[in-house]
């Protein structure tokens, strides 16, 4: 697989995996504005994964979005870790969101210098949209946090759980250190300074701290996954995989 092609598919991967989880809430959000609000930021978070993986199938020359969506293998993803941690109760999906958009935000920026013009296009689309996801995640972090003490309580463990996978939004391997090298891919490492700069300014906002002496784990970018993901691909893959080739 070409360098460009394994590029585009992780970060359409890591849209995929997160919209899916955004997608479960409907229905069952604690206020219907909320409800809409998570459908919304996981439809265009959908859009950026359909973007990515449609390109990604272009330059492999076979196959379309869905049959990268549908067709593989829980080893054969390449999202990050932190997309395809559960839902949890609420704050736990706000903490995974706002780790998400505060790095989404310095990546999509970034990345609509690429020299590759159609992963310029697609971010200089998703950054808009990013920045909108950030203002929401980071309010509800707030509200919660500098809320009652139960609310308060649970950001701050969800922040706490969710930490040690936020490593990995910083690590460059051989597909990004190639393509870095062609002016093609973000470098990952510089992402840290303002993702911390958001995210620890957010954190003081909110009342919270930062988790200190943390276990990080990663694995992700190289298809190593927590316990999470296969299940959650079972359901999602569940109808094309009984009925490949339907379309509706």
């Amino acid at each position: 697989m070409k360098t460009t092609t394994a590029y585009a598919l992780r970060l359409g991967d890591n849209g995929l995996v997160l919209s899916q989880r955004l997608g479960a809430w409907c229905g069952h959000a604690p206020e219907l504005e909320i409800d809409l609000a998570l459908a919304n930021i996981g439809l265009d978070v959908l859009g950026q994964a359909r973007n990515f993986l449609t390109y990604a199938a272009e330059l492999e020359g076979q196959g379309d979005e869905d049959t990268l969506a549908f067709g593989r293998d829980e080893r054969q993803f390449h999202n990050l870790l932190l997309v395809e941690q559960p839902n949890g109760n609420f704050a736990d999906t706000i903490a995974r969101q706002y780790f998400m958009d505060a790095w989404h935000v310095e990546l999509f920026s970034r990345l609509t210098q690429s020299r590759d013009r159609q992963l310029a296009a697609i971010a200089a689309k998703a950054i808009k949209e990013a920045r909108y996801h950030l203002r929401f995640s980071r309010g509800w972090v707030a509200r919660l946090g500098a809320g009652t003490e139960v609310s308060a309580q649970r950001m701050q463990q969800a922040v706490d759980n969710l930490w040690r996978f936020t490593a990995e939004l910083f690590e460059a391997d051989d597909v990004e250190l190639a393509l870095i090298e062609e002016g093609i891919a973000v470098d990952p490492r510089e992402l840290r300074q303002g993702w911390e700069s958001e995210v620890f300014a957010g954190l003081h906002e909110a009342e919270l701290h930062v988790p200190e002496e943390v276990a990080y784990r990663t694995g992700g970018k190289k298809g190593l996954h927590t316990e999470h993901l296969g299940p959650m691909l079972a359901e999602m893959q569940y109808l094309q995989r009984v009925y490949p080739g339907q379309q509706w």
